[in-house]
């Protein structure tokens, strides 16, 4: 249905005629829609056809500015970038679900404003609610929240049927396709309370991997079973990547978790797995007093800065040499880890600082316990699970994103290919 007639009143020129502006189209509108045997809002609705034009429009002009010519224009001939079709788009909104044609340039330079890439859902009081519950509100703070801030009365039960909304778009994140190839894929886990006959712990297991073009990603969240993070879980959440597409991770950085380097082997024989040399140093000051962390810390420093593997094998033998018979457990585990510290000892300092720890996962986590601070413990997996991937899926502007490019990439991404050879190089674009 049309809704660009003539007869539609004009955009108010100035402050004072907007409110008799509005409420004319307002009337008109509800007019039209009545003669017409249509609604307001939902499928197929007038107002729904409304935003549908002014949000494509939108986009058009954006489009225009970006090129820096309208469409047909003979300025854009040779201009080193064009217009290259559309890509179809379904929003959400408060009046119903708007399809768009959001057009794309040659480039793959253009990244529009009016609806950003990977937006799904256009805010209103649905979106204010959302972004309240990804920051670890309870329904209770949220529908306080609404009252105190917006003079806006929202049942519980509304609030949490609209962050159910999110559930949908979440099974299709979980289950999206992935890259063939990540060069470096990070795995952790954290705990988290959830209810279910009663309140008991649940390991959270995290992937993140950096792709071909750098790009720090969030690939998968799962709940595990109670009984604390396990390797044989761990194959299972590995497998489910790899049946996503993940064909071949080149290196894989996770904890000294035992038995998880074979569950990584298991599903990508070739891939280099890498220890955290931060959970490392965590875990071997858990063996030593407090008044030994000062030279113990050195010595490890000595070790995992060590230019070559040689040098760091070199490094050890004189901590050990220094410690073992104060303690021992703490040497051992240090010999029973070795095969999988070293590898990242081969790579310049740009590949180190991205595969030799897990902190970005790290980081995730952090950003998780802040979110659940407040709740104590989740009623249900799927309350859980709700602010789990709002928290992983979350931009913050003005601030570090644990997704994103990563720095150097380029000289990485050389280093990478010298090491792994056809397995990176016949996957690069």
């Amino acid at each position: 249905m049309s809704v660009t007639d003539h007869e539609m009143p004009a955009v108010p020129a100035n402050e004072a005629a907007d409110e008799a502006a509005m409420q004319d189209w307002a009337e008109l509108l509800v007019e039209r829609a009545r003669a017409e045997g249509v609604e307001l809002t939902g499928d197929g609705g007038l107002l729904t056809g409304l935003v549908r034009q002014v949000l494509q429009i939108g986009l058009e002009v954006e489009m225009a500015d970006h090129l820096g010519y309208e469409r047909h224009a003979p300025e854009g001939r040779g201009s080193g970038n064009s217009r290259n079709g559309s890509s179809p788009k379904r929003v959400k909104t408060e009046i119903g679900e708007i399809d768009l044609a959001v057009p794309r340039d040659r480039a793959g330079t253009f990244e529009p404003v009016t609806v950003p890439k990977h937006q799904r859902r256009l805010d209103g009081l649905s979106g204010n609610v959302i972004s309240l519950y990804a920051k670890g509100l309870t329904t209770g703070e949220i529908q306080a929240h609404l009252a105190e801030i917006y003079d806006t009365s929202v049942s519980r039960e509304t609030i949490s049927k609209i962050t159910d909304e999110i559930v949908a778009d979440m099974a299709a994140w979980q289950n999206r396709p992935l890259d063939a190839v990540y060069p470096v894929l990070l795995i952790d886990a954290i705990v988290v309370k959830v209810r279910d006959s009663q309140v008991a712990n649940r390991p959270v297991y995290v992937a993140i991997g950096v792709d071909l073009g750098g790009e720090r990603d969030v690939l998968g969240l799962w709940l595990g079973p109670t009984g604390g993070e396990g390797a044989k879980q761990w194959a299972s959440m590995l497998g489910e990547l790899r049946n996503r597409g993940l064909a071949d991770a080149l290196i894989v950085c996770c904890d000294g978790l035992r038995g998880l380097p074979e569950s990584i082997r298991m599903t990508w024989p070739d891939a280099t797995v890498q220890t955290c040399v931060v959970h490392m140093v965590r875990n071997s000051l858990r063996y030593a007093s407090k008044k030994h962390w000062g030279p113990i810390t050195k010595a490890m420093r000595a070790i995992y800065t060590a230019p070559t593997a040689g040098a760091a094998e070199t490094q050890f033998e004189a901590f050990a040499e220094d410690w073992e018979d104060t303690y021992p457990a703490m040497i051992r585990a240090w010999r029973n880890s070795w095969a999988e510290f070293v590898p990242f000892l081969e790579f310049p300092a740009e590949l180190r600082r991205v595969v030799y720890t897990t902190n970005a996962v790290e980081s995730l986590n952090a950003r998780f316990r802040r979110a659940v601070r407040h709740r104590g413990h989740f009623p249900n997996e799927q309350a859980a699970m709700k602010i789990l991937y709002l928290v992983a899926t979350a931009k913050r502007k003005g601030r570090e994103n644990l997704t994103g490019k990563t720095n150097g990439w380029k000289a990485i991404l050389n280093t990478l290919t010298v090491h792994y050879g056809d397995r990176i190089a016949d996957h690069i674009k």
